[in-house]
């Protein structure tokens, strides 16, 4: 089991911060990241968090998951790796 963990189900209003928060009760927070839409600059519902150990993040992910934030039920998971992208050539569409 590796140390990063995927975090979804988050409230919009939640931030890096409250997750660092949230997750610092399960041991040392590497780092605590909310995935933000670029072009709106609200988030996307997701994050990862990489907790200082595998024991750590079990940890997370038992006290973690299926908890209420916001009114929203969190799903916490180990994260996979990002998968290769396919499709699209690059350029962009003539109209």
């Amino acid at each position: 089991m590796g140390n990063k963990l995927y975090v979804g189900n988050l409230p919009y209003s939640f931030g890096d911060s409250e997750m660092q928060q949230a997750f610092s009760q399960f041991g040392t927070v590497g780092s605590a990241k909310v995935v933000m839409d670029r072009d709106t600059g609200r988030s996307k519902g997701f994050g990862f968090v990489e907790m200082g150990s595998a024991a750590e993040a079990q940890s997370a992910i038992q006290g973690m998951h299926g908890q209420q934030h916001g009114g929203r039920d969190l799903v916490v998971n180990e994260a996979r790796p990002m998968e290769p992208r396919t499709g699209g050539s690059g350029a962009a569409r003539r109209f």
